[in-house]
């Protein structure tokens, strides 16, 4: 992988020996998405509401909102690599805590930790993909390791699956995270990555905040927080769907959320191919389209057949489109990628905001299509952002 020098001519990134352990990273970013089934095991075991287990996504991606942009900060002091091991800390913390005691508070806790490590690295991952890769192969890049993080996110919920039903635990998945976690960690540490020379100066909160004021920026930040309100609404609200309209028991009902990620993970793995010769505006304008109608689907679905196929379709939608906003941004001010990066990932706030929305809204229909129709109004903003994108 190629990039240019100040010369013109061109000069070694690193190899794939330097590429493996960053999007072995994304596997690790990928544990954050088991908020979703775990919402529903928890709303199970403690006999919550709705609204009240929608809690458990918000005490996980609150956290987006509030350190972001520190971290963006952070990282120009001590590096992306840095920030990236000390996330790894922070989660292999968190997914103990649940070993010690399984109460509702010691669950929010735990994912308080886990939503924590999952801000500072997701701030510092993908900013740290650019030292390894060349400008034009980022957009596939950043899909290559969406793929990998939707491998990690399809094998939550059949984890907690399995753990329930062989072993009546589902949180025994949080031990083998963790062991996963240190393996990530050490072999991040042994590996040597040449990160920019170059210092962004960027020092305090409003300078990075003044950054929304470039118009596309908003409207990247606003599609980011937007698309993670729909990968974290589909992954809580998938299985509560087949319950409530076929009956099916939560053991059975928890694996709408794999269906959600496998056809996610095909959708990232076809994204990471053919990003790399077609234009990825075109291709975001088409997956918008894609998941309007995969929510349409679903909100008029009757049956098992049809809700699997609207999630399948929305999986397979939603998949590239976070890569190629992303990337989008970065390539928008390359000047100041940290901080960009720090407020693109401070979006994935929405996996707070809109699950907790969509609770509301559930509750107050008395059915499950409340909380489609606020996934449907997420996106046709994509929708519109596409749109928008094109014309710009």
């Amino acid at each position: 992988m190629m990039s240019a020098t100040r010369n013109g001519q061109p000069a070694q990134k690193g190899g794939i020996s330097h590429l493996l352990p960053i999007l072995f990273g994304f596997f690790i970013m990928g544990f954050v998405d088991v908020v979703g089934i775990a919402a529903n095991y928890v709303k199970q075991d403690f006999a919550l509401s709705d609204s009240l287990s929608n809690l458990l996504p918000m005490a996980v991606f609150l956290w987006f909102l509030v350190f972001s942009v520190p971290t963006g900060m952070l990282m120009n002091r001590i590096g992306r690599k840095r920030t990236v091991l000390l996330s790894m800390i922070v989660t292999v913390t968190g997914l103990l805590i649940p070993l010690l005691a399984y109460t509702l508070p010691m669950i929010l806790l735990a994912f308080a930790m886990i939503g924590i490590g999952n801000t500072l690295l997701q701030v510092a991952l993908n900013p740290l993909l650019t030292n390894v890769v060349s400008r034009e192969r980022l957009t596939s890049s950043l899909t290559a390791g969406q793929f990998v993080k939707a491998v990690s996110s399809f094998l939550g919920p059949v984890i907690a699956a399995f753990a329930s039903t062989a072993f009546h635990d589902w949180h025994l998945l949080f031990p083998m995270f963790a062991g996963i976690t240190v393996l990530s960690f050490i072999w991040l540490l042994a590996t040597p990555v040449q990160e920019d020379s170059r210092q962004e100066q960027t020092s305090t909160m409003a300078a990075c905040f003044s950054l929304l004021g470039d118009r596309m920026i908003f409207l990247y930040f606003l599609g980011i927080l937007t698309l993670v309100g729909i990968d974290v609404g589909m992954n809580v609200s998938a299985p509560r769907i087949l319950m409530e309209r076929t009956g099916m028991p939560l053991e059975q009902a928890g694996y709408a959320a794999s269906i959600y990620f496998v056809f996610k993970t095909a959708g990232t793995f076809l994204g990471a191919i053919l990003l790399a010769k077609w234009a990825a505006g075109k291709c975001y304008f088409v997956s918008a389209i894609a998941a309007v109608a995969a929510m349409v689907l679903l909100l008029f679905a009757p049956g098992a057949g049809a809700i699997y196929a609207g999630v399948a379709l929305a999986g397979f939608a939603c998949a590239n489109i976070f890569s190629i906003i992303f990337s989008f941004a970065l390539q928008r001010r390359p000047e100041r990628s940290n901080e960009v990066s720090g407020l693109m990932i401070m979006g994935v706030a929405g996996g707070a905001v809109f699950p907790f929305l969509m609770g509301l809204a559930s509750d107050a229909a008395g059915a499950q299509w409340g909380a489609i129709f606020v996934l449907l109004a997420c996106c046709g903003y994509h929708w519109m952002l596409a749109t928008w994108h094109r014309g710009s």
